[in-house]
């Protein structure tokens, strides 16, 4: 056996070693699968069909669509690698855009990508990565996982504007310890250029921004089109119980939401509580919005439980600020956690990632799904 690990961490030559691509059909993906063709790797390239667009433009700003899926064929086929296709509509139906839809109606902001990752992604695709007799899953993903004794940690990447670590907080240790992100550690303009030596097709492909299922970020005509029944009319009240206007359904508002709210007011109204059970919503001035204490539920530790101990950082959206807290573990599976300064705009819904900082960098140590 080779004595040395090679750059993926693992004790064989690259020629040996088997690796499965999750390749969406961007620049990043497509750009991993070439790295590892170029390293020596046995690459076989796996794309998910997870929706049918029906007439959508498939010239989209959104992932994981028709032109996405030939994209990712083109560039297999250039780089001269095995490549499947996976048709998961029906896992990614339930799993993620039923989700999206119920949390919605239950007064919350969802956040899909982190259940796609939770399910279909992370879960599907890793055993079929195992049953593939695969060494490890790969993925264009910007966070570092770095593999010692046996164990790997998940950090921040190096680029800060493309971390995507608030979105793998459900990764499991089991998973995490099987997963490769070879991006974490450059900068998003590095990773065009190892596209264009690499003379990839999609080098220069604009990144999506649109979550895949939302056309054009609409997603109340999502709901509308599964839920047609949960647009209804209701009361916006002050925080005196003073009905002050009325909305056509819940699902157009999140916490902190300013624009239209079509209250006049002398002051600026925000939205401060969303009540499902009495499709009502709540409004009242700026400094009503800060909160200091956030409960937790389904929470998934990846440190050790020590390293929560101290105070640590947390994130409660994706592109929110580190902040410091103290994290109180409930039970198995809920936490409270207690912010050092008040937040603005904090949902149910969204997650609240967990952040140690060491000599590495931020260290992902878990995180959990904020219920209030």
């Amino acid at each position: 056996m080779n004595n040395e690990l090679n750059s993926l961490g693992i004790n064989k030559k690259p020629s040996e070693t088997k690796v499965v691509v999750a390749m969406s059909g961007g620049v990043d993906s497509s750009t991993v699968a070439g790295m590892m063709k170029n390293e020596g790797y046995k690459v076989i390239g796996i794309t998910l069909k997870l929706y049918d667009e029906g007439n959508e433009v498939t010239k989209s700003k959104q992932c994981c669509s028709g032109q996405d899926i030939m994209d990712a064929k083109r560039v297999a086929q250039k780089l001269g690698i095995e490549h499947k296709i996976l048709y998961y509509q029906n896992k990614f139906k339930q799993g993620v855009i039923d989700n999206f839809t119920e949390s919605y109606l239950r007064g919350e902001t969802p956040i899909p990508c982190v259940q796609c990752n939770q399910t279909v992604k992370f879960k599907d695709l890793f055993e079929v990565s195992k049953d593939l007799k695969a060494d490890a899953l790969v993925t264009g993903h910007y966070v570092k996982s770095v593999t010692s004794n046996n164990r790997t940690d998940m950090y921040k990447a190096i680029d800060d504007n493309r971390d995507q670590s608030y979105f793998l907080f459900s990764t499991t240790k089991e998973q995490l310890n099987y997963l490769r992100f070879p991006l974490g550690s450059l900068m998003k303009s590095e990773t065009r250029e190892i596209a264009k030596k690499l003379e990839i097709n999609v080098a220069d492909k604009p990144d999506s921004q649109d979550i895949c299922f939302v056309p054009n970020g609409d997603y109340a005509s999502v709901i509308q089109k599964f839920r047609p029944d949960s647009f209804k009319r209701g009361n916006i009240k002050n925080l005196n119980g003073k009905v002050v206007g009325t909305h056509d359904g819940i699902i157009n508002f999140t916490i902190g939401q300013r624009k239209g709210i079509k209250v006049s007011d002398k002051q600026a109204l925000y939205v401060l509580k969303i009540n499902p059970d009495k499709n009502e919503i709540i409004v009242g001035p700026k400094e009503k919005l800060g909160k200091t204490i956030i409960f937790l539920k389904d929470i998934n530790i990846l440190g050790n439980e020590e390293e929560l101990a101290n105070e640590v950082f947390v994130k409660v959206r994706s592109t929110g600020k580190l902040l410091k807290a103290k994290i109180e573990l409930k039970n198995h599976d809920s936490a409270e956690v207690k912010l050092k300064l008040p937040e603005d705009g904090i949902s149910p819904g969204q997650a609240c990632v967990f952040y140690n900082k060491d000599n590495l960098g931020y260290k992902v140590l878990g995180g959990g799904w904020i219920s209030n």
